[in-house]
């Protein structure tokens, strides 16, 4: 049985990706770990009854609030440190690699003490982890970037963000068997700069167990959607709100799952001029719940900015996420959803940034025309078990796996 395996600077259940592939793996018969370091509070006790449903073994590194408590405050000390050394004077003698995850040490460390076939990043302050083991142990090393790493944070070259990042995929992508990218223009943005990568698109799809029928609505409502890990400003939310203000329609209602805290729901409620019963929040969910959770609702908000540019040529899970759940679509117009809408025509509708008066033109549309709405929903199912499943996607990520292991 080969040994995979999967890192990430970060918590196995906020990374549906990581996720997907440690169970593929494990499915297909290969001994996977997966490596990660802690990241947020509110997803630790997400992570705990992740693993207790799962085959492959999750090993800490870099310790957390709840174990291993002296080793992560000398981690986060360590991690301000070298982060003032890169910002100020160099990103040389393993400096940046450190300064691009709080546990990058301590992930090298249990990377290398397990000798594996193959190592896979999955964010870059994981790259360098799993190239450095692999060399180690004379195997290969893949990375899966779900962004466009040095325009994730700013566009700015000379951005601290952009700087490291540049760094570090500049210094180790290339010593890498292969590549993914979550989108095809984030795989176009990285062939780019880097003309021998052939990125190989795998997108942020799900298993057809999740797939849910679409729900007739019988109590005249519409009802709106939107997720994320955190639910704040500057997100796009402030145009859903806007149009609610000019629909002035109380049987239309926002929905927001995600970490808020009273300051963020306090700053949306303002901005909804009436009726403060038409917005709802929720608390995060596994992730595996999201989609029958998510079914009770009419239409996904798709509410990515251009700017940063890894925001305009993304395709996040929510998208996939809505499709999966029988929702109809309603995105912003960045050039990778506008380019998916297209794509699937008949899924929903996509609306210019800032347009209000086009986004709650597009919801009227949906609650006057519940024949339109429901063959958006129809059609996003349909989507989902015909094109966009992880069945589908996940060939492509296992054979890629097994024609580098030869």
């Amino acid at each position: 049985m080969k040994k995979i395996v999967l890192i990430s600077s970060g918590q196995p259940s906020v990374n549906p990706r990581l996720v997907k592939e440690a169970n593929a793996l494990t499915k297909k018969g290969y001994d996977v770990t997966v490596i990660y370091s802690f990241w947020t509070n509110w997803a630790w006790e997400m992570d705990q009854q992740l693993f207790a449903n799962v085959s492959w073994k999750p090993i800490l590194a870099g310790g957390s609030p709840y174990q291993n408590k002296l080793i992560y405050f000398w981690t986060k000390l360590r991690f301000k440190l070298v982060t003032l050394i890169a910002n100020k004077l160099t990103f040389n003698f393993g400096i940046a690699e450190m300064a691009k995850g709080r546990a990058s040490v301590e992930l090298l460390q249990k990377a290398k003490s397990i000798k594996a076939h193959f190592y896979i990043a999955h964010n870059l302050a994981a790259l360098p982890v799993a190239v450095k083991a692999a060399k180690y142990h004379k195997a290969k090393c893949g990375f899966d970037a779900e962004d466009f790493h040095r325009q994730e944070v700013a566009d700015s070259p000379v951005d601290f963000t952009y700087r490291i990042a540049s760094f570090l995929e500049d210094k180790y992508l290339s010593q890498c068997a292969y590549t993914t990218a979550a989108s095809p223009l984030i795989a176009e943005a990285y062939q780019h700069l880097y003309t021998q990568l052939n990125p190989i698109i795998i997108n942020n799809l799900f298993e057809e167990k999740y797939i849910q029928n679409p729900k007739e609505r019988v109590d005249g409502k519409l009802k709106l959607f939107w997720f994320s890990q955190t639910i704040g400003q500057n997100r796009g939310l402030e145009d859903v709100v806007e149009a609610l203000n000019i629909l002035d329609n109380e049987a239309i209602e926002l929905h927001l799952l995600g970490n808020s805290s009273e300051e963020s729901k306090d700053y949306f409620y303002n901005l909804l001029a009436k009726r403060r019963k038409q917005l709802y929040f929720y608390k995060p969910i596994l992730p595996e719940e999201i989609f029958r959770f998510s079914a009770q609702f009419d239409i996904g908000l798709a509410l990515e900015l251009r700017s940063p540019s890894n925001r305009n040529i993304c395709l996040t899970n929510k998208i996939f996420s809505y499709l999966t759940s029988g929702l109809a679509i309603i995105a912003s117009d960045t050039a990778a959803q506008k380019a998916f809408v297209e794509e699937n025509k008949g899924v929903g509708f996509v609306y210019k940034i800032g347009n209000t008066e086009e986004l709650a033109s597009q919801i009227a549309y949906l609650f006057n025309n519940r024949v339109a709405l429901r063959e958006c929903k129809t059609k996003a199912a349909q989507l989902a078990i015909d094109k966009y499943n992880w069945e589908m996607e996940s060939t492509k990520f296992l054979t890629i796996i097994s024609n580098k292991l030869g």
